[in-house]
């Protein structure tokens, strides 16, 4: 097992906790996204309301298991997203400073993005993932670095199906071109934050963005990332 301090914080990663055969489901069904199948899950009906390149919101009418009588649900289909853990060398996470309309503020966050194959792969994933990065933080894997799968989740499922999958990138160094961001986006900053500082970020509730939140949470139960208080 490779260990990696900085500031009495510390990393502990061994390919033995990082399970690199994760599993993508790649049918769809006409949405933005694909339907988890389980059970006698059976769609009655779908009305279709609003529709373009990000997303689609749909009324449907859906047979569960547990409940026979159809229930109607208003759903937003987006596309999949990548979220990418980027770490120096000295052991460092990127996080980028990003200005996000919704909420009319700017929020630290890692790196993200969708993508736009509906029967994307887990290699189409890992590059969307590194080409991202290479975007919107200027960074990119090292000769020696490798990219690591750490699964998925689901962003807000009584709202959307939208799921984003978790990745780890190590170590990463700066591109000599630069950050090459989409014109969508607004982006103020990128800096690197050692475990400590992002442990106190968290609790200060200072990175308040969910896809950051998981992805932290992932790699602190792979062992890959001590969010304890020192």
């Amino acid at each position: 097992m490779a260990r990696f301090g900085t500031g009495g914080a510390e990393f502990a990663a061994t390919v033995s906790v990082v399970n690199d055969s994760t599993t993508f489901a790649a049918e769809h069904h006409g949405h933005y996204n694909c339907q988890m199948k389980g059970g006698k899950w059976k769609t009655i009906s779908s009305e279709r309301h609003f529709v373009d390149r990000n997303l689609e919101v749909t009324t449907d009418r859906v047979q569960t298991p547990a409940r026979p009588d159809p229930r109607a649900w208003t759903i937003v289909h987006r596309k999949p997203a990548v979220v990418i853990a980027a770490m120096t060398r000295d052991s460092k996470l990127l996080l980028i400073h990003q200005e996000r309309i919704p909420i009319r503020q700017a929020i630290w966050e890692m790196p993200s993005g969708q993508v736009d194959d509906h029967n994307a792969d887990q290699d189409q994933f890992k590059a969307t993932a590194l080409r991202e990065l290479r975007e919107e933080t200027g960074y990119e894997l090292a000769p020696d670095g490798q990219v690591f799968s750490l699964g998925c989740y689901f962003s807000s499922p009584g709202f959307t199906d939208e799921r984003g999958y978790f990745f780890l990138a190590r170590p990463v160094r700066p591109c000599q071109e630069g950050p090459n961001c989409d014109e969508g986006e607004s982006i103020l900053d990128c800096r690197q934050f050692n475990v400590e500082e992002i442990r106190r970020m968290i609790a200060d509730n200072e990175i308040r963005d969910a896809n950051t939140l998981g992805i932290c949470a992932m790699l602190a139960a792979r062992g890959l990332l001590s969010l304890a208080p020192h």
